[in-house]
């Protein structure tokens, strides 16, 4: 990492990156939402044909990897870099986020709390994995610890997770959100109501239900496990407020997912979640190009997905070895 560079030098580097080009974000949405489209009417005929669930399931599976785009679209509209125009950003926002269950105000707002407090451990609980310290675990209450065993079981994170994360957890604002993440929150609800019965009532219900619960698992563990492996592993960071830095929180902790070509196109590039962290303005399309021709990130380590899978084991930040551990290492 070079650490002579200052955040306003490293954005002077960037700044040509996070030009949104208009017929490219255009493409990007017609390459996801007509096969996600498509993949609803086929598996829709085929089962009107009765055609037996488990040759269908393959094509829900193709469904969530489509819904995982779609998301990545909906996340680029939150920090507002999907188009130039702030109010194109907003409707497609919302409109994707329909497709994915999310609120977009709620979420936009959760997520930009995430990227000014990422890595910070006098900032934690707001859009991130719920991470205790080895120190705080230990003095914690039995039920806390419970509780946080529970929350970290990997059963629990990607089994659960994604129908508690989108049919559930997104349904509900906090007593103290602010007026319009209550607003989004209803009104996606209201809207995704209509949707869901309108739709039962053209396909019936069941089918309804066997097209969209495997499509909602598939998607949603799929970007449980993304944002999981971009901070939860080994060599992350994390910092008391007063030594936080924004450069080494992206650089640090923040991965960079090293997937196959195909995996990074499913995935809208979110592996380069170092370069993301670091200049959230950037579009997903412009993510590979910055990191390959920008020096800074050729010396950023890669994580492998064989890497990738060792880090479910790991818990906890242990503060004097500044690295993530396993319950068994305390």
């Amino acid at each position: 990492m070079d650490q002579a560079l200052t955040l306003k030098q490293i954005n002077r580097q960037l700044t040509p990156y996070t030009q949104a080009n208009p017929k490219r974000s255009v493409w990007e949405i017609f390459s996801t939402l007509v096969p996600y489209l498509g993949i609803w009417i086929l598996a829709t005929f085929l089962l009107k044909q009765n055609v037996h669930w488990c040759y269908v399931l393959p094509l829900n599976i193709l469904g969530g990897l489509f819904m995982v785009r779609a998301f990545i679209i909906f996340h680029d509209t939150c920090h507002g870099s999907f188009f130039k125009s702030k109010d194109i950003n907003r409707w497609l926002g919302r409109f994707t986020g329909l497709l994915t269950f999310t609120p977009f105000e709620a979420w936009r707002q959760a997520h930009n709390r995430h990227h000014a407090s990422s890595g910070d451990l006098d900032r934690r609980g707001v859009g991130d994995v719920w991470t205790m310290t080895s120190d705080e675990f230990r003095k914690a209450s039995k039920l806390k610890r419970l509780g946080y065993r529970l929350y970290r079981n990997p059963v629990v994170m990607f089994g659960l997770g994604p129908f508690f994360m989108l049919l559930i957890s997104n349904r509900f604002a906090a007593r103290t959100d602010k007026k319009s993440v209550k607003n989004s929150i209803r009104l996606t609800n209201l809207v995704l109501l209509i949707w869901i019965l309108a739709l039962s009532w053209l396909i019936g219900f069941k089918t309804f239900l066997m097209i969209q619960l495997p499509i909602i698992f598939v998607g949603g563990l799929i970007g449980i496990w993304l944002f999981y492996v971009q901070h939860q592993f080994e060599e992350t960071y994390w910092s008391k407020s007063e030594q936080w830095d924004v450069i080494q929180a992206a650089l640090k902790g923040s991965s960079y997912y090293k997937l196959p070509a195909l995996l990074h196109w499913l995935t809208g590039n979110i592996g380069y979640h170092h370069v993301h962290h670091l200049r959230s303005g950037i579009p997903f399309y412009n993510l590979a190009r910055c990191h390959a021709q920008t020096d800074l990130f050729r010396r950023v380590p890669g994580l492998s997905i064989k890497e990738s899978l060792k880090t479910v084991k790991l818990r906890l930040w242990d503060e004097e070895s500044q690295r993530m551990i396993a319950f068994q290492e305390l």
